[in-house]
Order: C-alpha cells, then sequence, then structure tokens
C-alpha cells in the first residue's frame, strides 16, 4: 500500500548532505523532487552510500529497497521547497535517503495513506 509523504525544504540551498557524492545538487522545487524520486526508484544512491562502508557487505539489504512506481512533486516559493512523495517504501528507508541528500535540512510535515 502506497503512503504520501509531505517534506519541506526551508532552505533548498541548505538542504545538501554530508557527503558531497550523494547529496542533492538541484537548485529548483521541481529538481528536488527528480531526484528524490530517482532515489527511491532505483538503488544507484544506496549502492553509493553502500560501498563507502567500512563493510559493505554487512548492511542490512532492506535499506536498499525501492518502488518503480515512486512518484515525487516538488514546489518552490522563494528559498522554500515543498515536496510530496507517494511511495510504497518503507518511512525508515525514505528518511536515511533524505538525510544522505539533504543531510538534516528537511521536515517531515505529514503522512498519509495515498
Amino acid at each position: 500500500m502506497a503512503t504520501r509523504y509531505y517534506i519541506s525544504l526551508p532552505d533548498g540551498s541548505r538542504a545538501r548532505g554530508s557527503d558531497p557524492d550523494l547529496s542533492f545538487t538541484a537548485r529548483s522545487g521541481p529538481g528536488f523532487a527528480a531526484e528524490l524520486q530517482e532515489a527511491l526508484r532505483s538503488d544507484r544512491l544506496f549502492e553509493r552510500w553502500r560501498m563507502k562502508q567500512d563493510e559493505p557487505d554487512e548492511v542490512d539489504p532492506s535499506l536498499g529497497a525501492t518502488d518503480p512506481e515512486a512518484t515525487v512533486h516538488g514546489e518552490q516559493d522563494d528559498l522554500h521547497i515543498d515536496l510530496v512523495v507517494t511511495s510504497t517504501i518503507p518511512g525508515t528507508v525514505l528518511k536515511q535517503r533524505l538525510r544522505l541528500l539533504a543531510g538534516s535540512a528537511w521536515e517531515l510535515r505529514d503522512v498519509t495513506a495515498a
């Protein structure tokens, strides 16, 4: 069953993870949405992160979950970005991907059934 997550990036220019190789590079609402959607639909971001771990083979494989049907819509108002994610990805995986992409510069505003 899909879930809808309402996410806020209060300042898009600060929405960057600690590792530039894994971080958002977007500058607009639609750009952030496209990058997050890709991170949910494929395992590329997860695999890049996993290979940077001291023991890549010991990483919990459930963190690599993907949802090829995930959608992310992004809107921008000045510096503020709102993202609406619809996905079957577990919340823990979504949060892990957001921490990689945006660091701590994001807020989960609401969660509803899709």
